[in-house]
Order: structure tokens, then sequence, then C-alpha cells
């Protein structure tokens, strides 16, 4: 039975709690043991929640334990690999509700939300952030390390490289192509590729900053 924390104990990892417990494998294959966070305060205001077991800049990985991350933005990576290079293990965490279709395969650290759907023939590489009611269409290829917002829709054939950020509602037209290190803003529609290093937004997207990366 693995013994797993959630990374941050703000609103999303409090949300992380939530969904854990509806997620595959919870009771059978792992149970919460906790929370790491810097602010090692965060839960003194809230009942109900499993113990606060110390900071994630010291926190040491023992037998069993596996980890999801609930920390959005730039420091989710380090704050992922900081327990990573002490042997830390991330769980591939997906909520019962999730539809996954034929032949689709998912990394490790991936995190799935609930009533999202990953249509036949899908690659999602690891440590993916993929929240509630999204779709990721057929034959769809995922790198490392994006973060996809709520009812976020990817058409079928769209391909994420590594470390994008898609913002809530947006829309991916067939076949686009996201180059690492960019954003796509809220309620924006893709139609042709976002080169690497920019945030685009708007209906069609477009140019809207050059990112420091």
């Amino acid at each position: 039975m693995k013994h797993l924390i959630i990374i941050g104990a703000g609103g999303m990892g409090r949300t992380f709690f939530d969904m854990a417990q509806e997620s595959l494998g919870f009771g059978t294959d792992f149970i919460i043991k906790g929370f790491i966070d810097d602010n090692i305060q965060a839960l003194d205001n809230f009942k109900g929640y499993p113990p606060m077991l110390g900071t994630i800049s010291a926190y040491q990985p023992v037998a069993d334990d596996c980890f999801v991350c609930s920390i959005g933005g730039h420091s989710r990576r380090k704050c992922m690999e900081r327990i990573i290079e002490r042997g830390g293990q991330f769980y591939t965490m997906i909520h019962r509700t999730a539809r996954i279709g034929t032949n689709v395969t998912i990394g490790e650290g991936t995190v799935i939300g609930a009533y999202t759907s990953i249509g036949a023939e899908a690659k999602i590489g690891k440590y993916n952030l993929i929240q509630s009611y999204t779709v990721i269409g057929h034959d769809s290829v995922m790198g490392d390390w994006n973060r996809v917002d709520t009812h976020v829709t990817m058409v079928g054939g769209t391909q994420l490289m590594d470390e994008v950020d898609i913002y809530t509602g947006s829309v991916l037209n067939h076949g686009v192509i996201i180059e690492s290190n960019s954003r796509v803003g809220a309620l924006s529609f893709v139609v042709r590729r976002v080169k690497s290093g920019t945030t685009v937004m708007g209906s069609p997207a477009k140019v809207f900053s050059i990112n420091k990366i």
C-alpha cells in the first residue's frame, strides 16, 4: 500500500485531498498520509484534513511514500524535482470519472481530474496536470510538465511539447502544435502553431508577449 503525500496545502492542495479520495486506487493501492508545505501553518484554520508532515524543502521520502503536487506556476517543477532528487516517486492519479480511450498512455506523476476525457491513442507524458472537464482529443501528444486547466478542449491530433500552460476554457484546433515554455490565455481559440516561449490569447489567438524562460 502506497502512502500518498500532497505537496502544497493551499486551496488546490485541499482540492487534491478530495480528489485523491475519489480517484482510482484509493483504499486499495494508496491511502493519504498528509501534506508537505513550506508554510507549515497552512492548515491551521481548517478542519478534517490529514496532518502536515513537514516542509517541502526538508521532507525526506521513506519507503512506500508517493507524491502528487498541487502547486502551479514555475515553482511546480522545482518543488517536484526537490522530491525526485531525494528518491521520491510521483503517483499517477486519475479521477474515477475520467474517460480514458483505447491505447492511451499516461506517464508517471500525471494527475487527471474529474470528468476529463482522453481520446483513443493519445500519448500523455510525465508530471502533467490535466484539470477537470477537459477534453484531450484522439491521437493528441503531450510531453512533460504541462498544465492544462479546466474546460480546455484539445481537438484531435494536437500536440503540447514541454512546460506549457493552457488556461481555462481554451480550444486548440485540430493538429495545432504548442511549443515548449508557451502559454495560452484563458478562453483563447488557437488555430496555428504557437512558438516556444510566447504567450498567446484571443480568438483567434495572437501573440501577446514573449516569456522570460
